[in-house]
């Protein structure tokens, strides 16, 4: 396999910036909510073999000869409904969330670059990393953007990474976070935010955590979201010093006839309401910011679902998105990981340069 081009090096010359990088990774999102946007988005998101896994041949036909057909206009129409005059939730969010934590991490005397890339679409991993090595970084710890560990999530943004460096002649050095869906300040976040929407908006009955669905048979292969989406809530739940029956974790998202990771969160909701709960309070624990699948089919289709089912009040709580307490956690995180790594001394190139800058001073003395 040929390499790709190495930037040009001049010897001797520092970098214009810091040589090591944060590169923050989300889901992706589409260029516009319009069909032929979402068309090229869902070509590659669900060509991924991380996030469907049916023999390649069998699925690439359904895909394209079925349900790139279909549900691009679909799909589009509920991207229109949360869209924003600066583009996507998804990716608004997220570039808040790489600049605020570049400037968390500097006040805690960290000199480091923060990049914000997306696993599919734009900024593209590769391109983004690419970037980053013409600018001098020389490591990067690479944080995806998901407290909970999933092949069809983290595995794949190290996957991309991984096709990246197979590409790469001169590779800078690599870290990568896994998972913090158990971390202390990350859990710390999700309650303070929980507290400070009860004090606004009035505590409801029950506390319903949805996290986004995986295949039921993922769960029986070893992978271990389930497990860890079960402790993010369990965890949330004795930070805020809930009885049993007064907090429930949920799935969401259902895509396909297979069964998925129950119990499902708009049935659920519909049998509370149905039930005689009066009212409802929603979180995402395992979104890092506000999307598509928070805002419209959490705050729009399941709250539709739970007032038509005779449920008098439901209360979304969003995602931590750009809250002071979600950003400390996330630079703890991201500090704790950098250990070990020059991000608070000048660039050895730059010392070289003083030490010559110094003995040159001394020789014309």
């Amino acid at each position: 396999m040929p390499f790709l081009p190495e930037p040009p090096h001049r010897h001797g010359a520092a970098p214009a910036g810091p040589d090591t990088a944060v590169l923050l990774c989300n889901l992706g999102t589409p260029d516009a909510p319009t069909a032929a946007a979402l068309r090229r988005y869902l070509a590659q998101f669900l060509a991924d073999p991380r996030v469907v896994e049916i023999p390649k041949l069998v699925w690439l036909a359904i895909l394209h000869g079925i349900i790139l057909r279909v549900r691009p206009a679909k799909s589009a129409a509920k991207y229109a409904t949360v869209w924003t005059p600066d583009g996507s939730p998804l990716k608004v969010w997220t570039e808040k969330q790489a600049k605020l934590l570049q400037g968390y991490l500097g006040e805690r005397g960290l000199r480091v670059r923060v990049a914000m890339a997306m696993r599919y679409g734009q900024p593209a991993i590769a391109a983004t990393l690419d970037a980053l090595k013409r600018e001098g970084v020389r490591r990067v710890l690479v944080l995806p953007a998901y407290p909970q560990y999933s092949g069809a999530t983290t595995a794949s943004v190290i996957d991309d990474v991984a096709r990246w460096a197979l590409q790469t002649r001169h590779l800078p050095e690599l870290r990568f976070i896994n998972r913090y869906h158990d971390d202390t300040g990350h859990i710390a976040a999700l309650a303070q935010s929980v507290r400070e929407h009860w004090q606004r908006e009035g505590r409801g009955d029950k506390l319903v955590m949805s996290f986004h669905g995986m295949p039921e048979r993922t769960l029986h292969l070893g992978d271990p979201y389930h497990c860890e989406c079960l402790k993010t809530g369990r965890l949330l739940a004795e930070a805020l010093g809930l009885k049993d029956g007064e907090w429930l974790v949920t799935f969401q998202s259902r895509f396909g006839k297979a069964k998925w990771l129950t119990p499902y969160t708009e049935p659920s909701l519909v049998k509370l309401a149905q039930g005689g709960l009066k009212s409802v309070d929603v979180i995402c624990p395992g979104f890092a910011a506000d999307c598509l699948e928070t805002l419209e089919e959490i705050n729009q289709e399941a709250r539709a679902a739970f007032l038509g089912a005779g449920g008098p009040r439901f209360g979304y709580i969003p995602c931590l998105n750009d809250h002071p307490a979600g950003m400390r956690a996330l630079a703890a995180l991201a500090e704790r990981h950098l250990q070990g790594w020059p991000t608070d001394a000048p660039h050895p190139d730059t010392l070289a340069l003083q030490r010559q800058r110094a003995m040159a001073a001394g020789a014309k003395e």
